[in-house]
């Protein structure tokens, strides 16, 4: 519903004057709740508007106003409902400077657009700053991995469009936050209409909340989701502010200050006034004389300074990883058959991979016996000779007991050619007993990798509250591998704690911990987020080197 039809009827009429007085300061949210202050005495300058008010509530006005602020984005329902504008004025906001979201009202209060605004007071900004971290805080978060899922079909059909220069997401989304806040879609396009036409059509969308000219607002799967259509001489500078984080932002207008310049929601401008850069993100950073710092660690930590020393990291990208080495498959409790997954590694381009099923005491529905070991591995036999190209590790996810032991014998676990040990089970312990069983697990001679250390579920579990940096040394002293996990309900390590075990010397591993052949690629690029806000680069990946030194390492592990 575009803003202009709430516009000018009854109900606004009625509510404009006394919206920020009535349902803010008295608290008002439902019918229930307004209807005792019909029976109080008004001052004179409120009778007019009480009277009707209650007309619109006899009426049932209110659910009417309900709906309509509903069906518009929500950080304008969010806005209005803060007190700090009237309906009319978050019309202004949405027609005038084009705001739809928390970022936009942002980037117009930053370049003092909204005091300029007819119907708009000298205090309006005031109101607006006041009301942005509220705002912020109240926006929905969604885990990374539904948000990948919802956007990723979006962004292949735009990309896929006549015209359209670029597609990126922005925001948390684009940096990779494993809670993801607003998901925003980016098209570079001289021509906007024909791209909000056909991704508007798309099957995945319910409806749309809002459109103007290049903006298009949507639900899909009950998730509200922003198309912005920029033009592309201004589509780098919407991208850069879009991506964020404010913080990151911050410390790049402060860095063209004292070059001279001025970085605004438009691009780079000189003193007087001529803007330099706004095609392109690169375009941008090279105006403000620095190298183009990775969408993933713009958090405003220490990026820039890195950046301006020249120790900016090379992160390690997709077309660096050579194979997986963490998946389930029917053996365990993966949906796809050994030979699926096999078939689309191969498919991926991987040079290697490893099927790693669950152990007997596993939670698994399903889990590897003595016996399902050995039939696995005839399967797996068989499999390397229609595949001579592609190296088939034969593995297991082994828990590591309450007691500290792991979940088979030696005799079976030295029949893998690579032992991952995971921690599962917290079983009433506290943190310096976890931390021992993972020492201990990792002092055992045949575990190369231990899995998702945190054993978190992203948005209702923390993982373990461990001493990380003690983790990390056992790992490095044992030789033990770390796994960064891009399983969506894990993304574990996170980027904190990434960065934290490769300062520290340990060799991390990046894993799909798939169960499904289809999830195999997309799986590997949310672990592949996760290694990247951890600043780590290909030269600490284990699955970055070819299969003859991932042995050696594995091997050198396993002697005395």
């Amino acid at each position: 519903m575009a803003l202009a039809a709430i516009r000018g009827d009854a109900i606004e009429t009625a509510l404009l004057k006394h919206a920020k007085a009535l349902v803010v300061s008295r608290g008002i949210s439902s019918e229930a709740a307004l209807s005792p202050l019909f029976d109080q005495p008004a001052p004179p300058d409120d009778a007019e508007a009480l009277k009707r008010l209650r007309q619109i509530y006899e009426t049932c006005g209110w659910v009417l106003v309900e709906s309509g602020l509903a069906d518009i984005p929500a950080d304008l329902r969010w806005l209005y409902e803060s007190g700090a504008v009237t309906i009319p004025q978050l019309a202004s906001l949405n027609q005038e400077l084009g705001v739809n979201t928390v970022a936009d009202l942002a980037l117009a209060a930053d370049d003092h657009r909204i005091r300029d605004l007819i119907g708009f007071g000298a205090s309006i900004e005031e109101d607006v700053a006041k009301a942005l971290p509220e705002l912020r805080r109240r926006t929905p978060r969604i885990p990374l991995g539904r948000a990948v899922a919802l956007i990723e079909p979006l962004l292949a059909a735009a990309r896929a469009l006549p015209g359209v220069r670029w597609a990126e997401p922005g925001g948390s989304l684009r940096r990779g936050q494993e809670l993801v806040g607003d998901i925003e879609l980016i098209v570079s396009s001289s021509d906007p209409q024909p791209v909000i036409e056909a991704l508007t059509a798309m099957q995945e969308i319910t409806r749309w909340l809002h459109r103007s000219e290049r903006h298009v607002y949507i639900l899909c799967d009950r998730t509200q989701i922003g198309i912005r259509v920029p033009t592309p001489a201004h589509a780098g500078a919407e991208l850069l502010h879009l991506t964020g984080s404010i913080d990151h932002l911050d410390g790049l207008a402060a860095h063209a200050a004292r070059r001279g310049c001025r970085l605004s929601s438009r691009g780079v401008y000189t003193a007087d006034g001529t803007r330099v850069a706004s095609e392109s993100e690169e375009q941008i950073y090279a105006a403000l004389g620095l190298p183009v710092i990775p969408p993933e660690i713009r958090e405003g930590e220490d990026e820039i300074e890195a950046a301006l020393c020249g120790v900016l990291p090379t992160l390690v990208a997709r077309a660096d990883i050579r194979g997986d080495l963490h998946m389930h498959t029917i053996f365990s409790d993966g949906r796809d058959t050994v030979a699926a997954m096999v078939e689309r590694a191969h498919a991926l381009g991987y040079e290697y991979l490893a099927i790693t099923d669950h152990s007997p005491h596993s939670a698994s529905s399903k889990n590897l016996s003595p016996d399902s070991v050995k039939r696995q591995a005839e399967e797996i036999a068989a499999l390397r000779e229609r595949y001579p190209g592609l190296t088939i590790l034969h593995g297991c996810e082994v828990d590591i007991l309450p007691n500290g032991n792991l979940d088979f014998a030696d005799r079976i676990l030295e029949q893998f050619d690579i032992v991952l040990a995971s921690l599962h089970e917290q079983a009433g312990q506290d943190a310096p007993q976890l931390l021992a069983r993972y020492v201990r697990a990792m002092k055992h001679p045949l575990v190369g990798i231990i899995t998702h250390p945190t054993n978190r579920l992203v948005g209702l579990r923390p993982g373990y509250d461990l001493d990380f940096e003690r983790l990390f040394e056992t790992a490095v002293e044992t030789r033990t591998v770390v796994e960064i996990d891009g399983s969506p309900a894990h993304l574990d390590l996170d980027g904190t704690l990434a960065r934290l075990a490769v300062e520290a010397g340990a060799t991390v591993s990046i894993d799909s911990d798939s169960h499904r052949a289809e999830l195999l690629d997309r799986q590997m690029r949310l672990g592949l987020l996760m290694a990247r806000r951890g600043w780590v680069e290909a030269r600490h990946v284990l699955n970055t080197r070819p299969i003859d030194q991932v042995r050696q390492i594995l091997a050198l592990k396993r002697s005395p």
